[in-house]
C-alpha cells in the first residue's frame, strides 16, 4: 500500500504545472486554480484536467518565384528585418514562432472547452 501512496504522490506532484511550464515537475507548492473560472483545484481529488497546448508558426517555406527574389539584396533584407525587430523583446519574437503552455481546467470548464476549444 505504501508503494501505491508514493506513486500517487508523484503523480499529483507531476500534475502541478505552471502556465508557462516554468516549473514543469510542479516542485512549487502554489495552489491550483481553474484557468477559466478560478475554482480551487485539489490534486488527488480527480476534479481537474491538465491541458497542454503547443502552437507553432507554419513550417512550410514560402512559395517564391525568381521574379519574387530578383533584385533583392539579401544583406539589406536582413538589416531591414533586424531593424523591424529591434524594439521587440525576446519573448515577443519567440511567441511569433512557438509557444507552449499548460493550463488547468475544472471538470465543468474542461467539458465546455473540449467540445469547442476554439471558442
Amino acid at each position: 500500500m505504501e508503494g501505491i501512496r508514493a506513486d500517487t504522490s508523484r503523480l499529483c506532484a507531476a500534475a502541478r504545472f505552471h502556465v508557462w511550464d516554468s516549473d514543469p515537475m510542479g516542485a512549487g507548492e502554489s495552489q491550483l486554480f481553474c484557468h477559466r473560472c478560478g475554482a480551487v483545484l485539489t490534486p488527488g481529488q480527480g476534479d481537474f484536467y491538465v491541458v497542454r497546448i503547443e502552437a507553432f508558426a507554419d513550417p512550410t517555406p514560402p512559395d517564391l518565384t525568381e521574379d519574387d527574389v530578383a533584385g533583392i539584396d539579401p544583406s539589406a533584407e536582413i538589416d531591414r528585418l533586424i531593424e523591424q525587430m529591434r524594439d521587440m523583446s525576446e519573448q515577443e519574437l519567440m511567441d511569433q514562432v512557438y509557444r507552449r503552455m499548460t493550463i488547468h481546467l475544472c471538470g465543468r470548464c474542461y467539458r465546455a472547452w473540449i467540445d469547442n476549444p476554439a471558442a
